[in-house]
């Protein structure tokens, strides 16, 4: 079986690709042929050791797939389902980035029928990520406002559609190039990033404060956020591992307001399955598409983990597929 895999951690250099051998299901997994897989942030963290994690070497990377059931031993899954996970490559769990892979039955969904495996793949890690910081995190409601600061990136776009799909009124903050693009997501408003004067321009579009403070950037300008919020509301945090804001306790705790962060790989396999259940919904109805993608071979792996981290992705997903699965894209 040919694979992206490291034998030790590092910078993107260490990925190398070659033959390895395939893996086996246990009685309660499921035996996957990869047809695409994708590069994401958390996935060079893994690699390179930002996030530490048990895994076990040679390690095969990355942690989105989209496949056909080869073989199964658990109940759900025949040979033949077109099927999804977004959280392997963490854990003590090997990768996606292979021509198989195990999957767990508890980690794994089905593809709604019609649904392009390379339009889905692009999107479920990114929806996954947005929904559980809207959702079991950020605990949105309808009719409320949230502030996504970085609309346009591949977590942002997400947290629009899907605040948006959830009756929220939603002010993005990206660069003046993207502006169209977010306002066709369903954003009520977007302000350019680079304006000064941003949490003003906020205060003005909502005088009440805002509920909920996402901010995709990694920036976490922690007085600005507070500075804006209304009445208990809430600052979810998800980007950002290396930076150290200052807090202004005691703005935060006069007006009830909290502050979480989370990882998505923490999120328990009942949370991911909740959010599965609405990016198949969103996925069947046409809702969910990435702005660009990007295919290239799953030999290509350490060039797409060095772009990641070069900053050379805004707005593109790329995907990794094997030769094998040229017939399924």
């Amino acid at each position: 079986m040919r694979a992206a895999f490291i034998e030790r951690l590092g910078p993107s250099e260490n990925v190398r690709y070659g033959e390895l051998e395939p893996p086996r299901p246990g009685p309660t997994d499921v035996l996957v042929d990869v047809i695409a897989t994708t590069v994401n942030p958390v996935d060079t963290f893994v690699r390179s050791g930002m996030f530490r994690t048990p895994l076990e070497f040679p390690f095969v990377i990355s942690r989105d797939l989209v496949g056909v059931v080869a073989e199964s031993r658990a109940p759900g899954f025949a040979r033949g389902d077109l099927v999804w996970s977004n959280s392997l490559g963490h854990g003590g769990r090997q990768g996606a980035a292979a021509e198989q892979a195990v999957v767990a039955a508890d980690r794994l969904y089905h593809l709604p029928a019609g649904v392009p495996p390379i339009e889905a793949v692009a999107v479920v890690h990114p929806t996954a990520t947005a929904y559980l910081a809207l959702f079991t995190h950020g605990g949105v409601r309808a009719g409320e406002t949230v502030v996504v600061v970085g609309a346009a990136g591949n977590v942002g776009s997400s947290l629009v559609t899907l605040a948006v799909e959830a009756g929220a009124r939603v002010i993005a903050t990206a660069a003046k190039r993207d502006a169209d693009y977010c306002m066709s997501l369903g954003a009520a408003e977007v302000i350019d990033y680079t304006d000064p004067c941003v949490p003003e321009r906020v205060k003005t579009l909502c005088p009440r404060g805002i509920d909920v403070y996402l901010d995709t950037s990694g920036d976490n300008d922690l007085a600005a956020a507070v500075d804006v919020l209304a009445h208990r509301g809430r600052i979810v945090l998800l980007a950002g591992a290396q930076t150290q804001p200052v807090l202004p306790a005691g703005q935060l705790y006069m007006k009830d307001c909290s502050v979480r962060g989370f990882v998505i790989s923490h999120a328990t396999t009942a949370e991911l399955a909740e959010a599965a259940g609405t990016i198949n919904r969103l996925l069947a109805a046409g809702r969910l598409r990435s702005r660009a993608t990007e295919v290239l071979p799953l030999s290509a792996a350490a060039e797409a983990h060095q772009r990641m981290e070069m900053g050379q992705l805004h707005g593109k997903r790329v995907i990794l597929t094997p030769q094998w699965s040229d017939e399924h894209r």
